[in-house]
Order: structure tokens, then sequence, then C-alpha cells
């Protein structure tokens, strides 16, 4: 079952860069980063995030790329196979158990992007910002209507799943990737033609180093981390339908400057918007969901007739980053179940969405039933703290060391090279290494002290 000469592939280079792109675009870039962005200074966080993508991002996919192809099996195993058993094996099963949880929770936010979507068709999201504030609280707190956008969401992406690597995912990837860009250009078009916009053009591109400090560079750090979908067994799992042919170290890259576009073009889409009717960039996480519908109404309000199609643009491209994201998310625990287990495909994915389907609901009931928390936190917050806070940032690190200290050197060369037949300057392979054995750990190390107040 696990023969890499009978394990699926993805069929084309085009497919490849499409779908881990579409793991690492989602709601971290069209929602988190613009909101990261506001609150940290616009360009001053802009030029720290890039940086922290090349030194970061880049090196830390690779590291999963090598894992995931040498391997040619799931997450869990991978890291059990290279490590042939002992403690670092269970690197694997957490990220696989990171991804999982994940999927869980991000389904209920995934859910609430179609639940806008039909309320932009139907009009009801016209009003005052109390009345927006008040619609959403009603809405995440409704016992039943949450859940019912969460299963649709996950319906659709079983689908996907079910279809198989190249038929689902790869398929998935190469219609769903291009639309989303479309929908990004055209909102960003419309956005930086509003009177004022350039002020919020000027704002994300025009920094102010004035604003510099170490949250802005922790908090760049964090949001490369995220938004490029590491540590969570997307990589890893995706790395794993690679052929032997694929480059690497030129995909890494491609996927990273993708990721990094679209986050900047998710700035260019809100900012300019948002300065033109004088809302504050740094609105924060509410940016999305209560903010923004008052920003098309307030924008377009002598072409009302623009502002209900851009609104829902909006929220349809938020619910394909979320489905790009949910899909991979979905396919780590998938690969797991269906290996592990030793079960048909569809069987292992049917596991995933029922259980997930379950940790969504309980995630979104803990908006409205205080029962449903611990520690103080609901549900929701629980999973998000969990798995954002203490699983990636460990895992991450973690795969640093694996890759820097444990895995042999030979393999790495293997993977890094291609087995010999693509030509690599000897520095480069050098400069990775340093670069994951001690930049790479010491920066996520750095990441995860400051989340808990210790530097």
């Amino acid at each position: 079952m696990n023969n890499s000469s009978t394990r699926a592939n993805f069929s084309s280079r085009l497919g490849i860069v499409l779908a881990t792109a579409g793991s690492a675009v989602g709601l971290g870039n069209v929602w988190r980063f613009p909101f990261m962005t506001g609150q940290n200074g616009g360009a001053a966080f802009l030029i720290v995030y890039i940086g922290c993508v090349v030194l970061l991002g880049i090196p830390c996919m690779i590291n999963e790329f090598i894992i995931g192809r040498r391997a040619q099996t799931n997450t869990a195993r991978a890291y059990s196979k290279l490590a042939k058993g002992g403690i670092w094996s269970g690197v694997g099963y957490l990220g696989v158990l990171t991804g999982f949880l994940i999927t869980g929770y991000y389904a209920v936010v995934s859910g609430w992007c179609l639940q806008y979507i039909y309320a932009s068709l139907m009009g009801h999201l016209d009003g005052d910002v109390a009345y927006i504030t008040e619609y959403f609280g009603e809405f995440v707190s409704h016992p039943w209507k949450p859940i019912l956008w969460m299963v649709a969401f996950f319906a659709i992406t079983h689908v996907v799943i079910v279809c198989g690597v190249q038929k689902g995912i790869e398929r998935a990837s190469k219609l769903l990737m291009p639309t989303l860009f479309i929908l990004l250009l055209i909102i960003v078009v419309a956005s930086c033609l509003l009177p004022g916009a350039g002020e919020g053009i000027k704002f994300l591109f025009m920094p102010d180093f004035s604003k510099m400090n170490s949250d802005v560079f922790l908090g760049a750090l964090g949001q490369s981390f995220f938004s490029l979908s590491l540590a969570m067994g997307c990589i890893c799992t995706y790395a794993s339908y690679f052929s032997r042919h694929t480059n690497l170290i030129q995909s890494a890259i491609q996927i990273s400057l993708v990721d990094s576009f679209v986050a900047i073009l998710a700035g260019l889409m809100i900012f300019p918007a948002a300065f033109s009717v004088g809302v504050s960039p740094d609105s924060g996480a509410s940016l999305v969901f209560i903010t923004l519908p008052n920003v098309f109404q307030q924008a377009f309000a002598a072409m009302p007739l623009v502002g209900y199609v851009i609104a829902l643009a909006f929220y349809a491209l938020l619910a394909l980053a979320a489905l790009t994201s949910l899909i991979s998310l979905h396919e780590v625990s998938t690969a797991f179940f269906h290996e592990e287990l030793h079960i048909r495909r569809h069987w292992g994915a049917l596991i995933v969405t029922v259980s997930c389907a379950v940790i969504g609901c309980f995630c979104s009931l803990s908006f409205s039933h205080a029962e449903l928390s611990l520690f103080g936190m609901s549900l929701f917050d629980l999973f998000d703290f969990v798995t954002g806070q203490l699983f990636l940032p460990i895992g991450g690190f973690l795969t640093c060391l694996f890759l820097g200290w444990v895995v042999p050197r030979h393999i790495v060369t293997d993977e890094f090279t291609n087995r010999g037949t693509l030509h690599v300057k000897p520095w480069v392979l050098r400069a990775y290494l340093f670069s994951v054995r001690y930049v790479c750990p010491t920066c996520i190390l750095l990441i995860f002290l400051h989340q808990f107040g210790v530097i």
C-alpha cells in the first residue's frame, strides 16, 4: 500500500505548486495577515514578514518536503520511518494530531464564510457597525445555523478528498486557485480606485521604521509560520505525493512567493477601502466579519450594485481560501487512517469528516454555551490556543532538530539534489543546514517564549 511505485502522485509541476500553495493560502492570508499588518505598523511589518518567509518559511518547508518525499507515506509514519522508530516518531504523530484538531475548528470559521455569502446575496449585511456587530454575534451563537454551514463545508471537502490525489486534490486546486486569484484581483482593483485609497496603499508600502520593535519582529515570525501551514502535517503529506523529479528548492520558493503575493494582495484589497471610509487599519480580528461589511457599504454608497457584487465576491474569496486549506488539513488525517488502519481511502475520509464535524459542533456551540469551556476558554479558543500556540511551534522546532541533527546527511543531500540529478552548489546546502540547525530553531523558540510573555 505504501510502496512508492504504487503511491499516488501529483501529475504535473503546476499541480504541485497550486495544490501546495492552496494548502498554504487560506484564512491566514486573507483574514489574519491584514489585521496583523494593521496592528503592527503596515509596511514595517510587511518588510519583516517577507524577511521571515525567506529566513524561516522556505527552510522549514524544505524540511517537510524532504521528510514527506523520502518516506513516501503519511506524516506519522514518515518520521518513524526516517528515525527508524524511537522518540522522534512522536513528532509525526504530533503533526497528524495538530492537523486533525485544526480541521475541526477551522471548518467552523469556514462555515461562517458560506453564511456571509448567503447574507450578502440576501442583502442582510446592510446596516451600520452596531447592526453588523449584533448580526455576527447572533449568528455565531445560534444553536444550529453555524453547524449547518460547517457540515456543508465538510461535505464539499469530503467529495474532493474521496476523489483522490489527482482527480480530487489536484483537479480542485487547478480550478480553485485561479478563481481565487481572479476574485482577489477584481476586489483589489475596485478597492484601489476608491477616493482616498492612496493612503491605504501608502500605509502598506511606505514603512515607518519607528514602528519597529520586538513585537513586530516576533509577530511577523509567527505569521509567516502559520501562513505557510508549517508543522501541521499538510506540507509533509503533500510532499509524499511528489515525484522523484520534483525540484524541492524551486517548489518551496515558488509556493512561498505565491503565498506572500496573496497576502500582499489581501492588504491591497482591505487597506485602501478601509482608509477610504475612515476605518482604522488596526481593527483587529473583527475586520473581516464586522468591519468590512460596513466598509463595502460606505465605500460604494454611490454605486450600491457594485458594492453588492464586491461584498459577495469578497466572501466567495474567503470561502475559496478556506476550502483550499481545509482540503489539505483533511488529507493529513485521511492519509493517516487510510494507511495505518489499512482501509479504503473513502472510509478513512469518512472517519475524518464525521469525527472532525463532531469536534466542530462542540467548538461552534461553545460560543453560546458557557459550560463548553475549559481553563477559562471556550472550546473554540482552547483548540485554537493548543494547536496554534503550543503544537505548531513545538512541532516546527522539533522538525528542525530532526532534519538538522537526526536524519542522516546523505538522505538530506539525496533529496536536496534529487539523488544527484540536480546540480546544487555546495554552499546552498551548507546554508540550508546551518539555517535548519541553528537559525530556524532559535526563531521558533523566540516565537514560543514570546507568546507566553517570557521575552
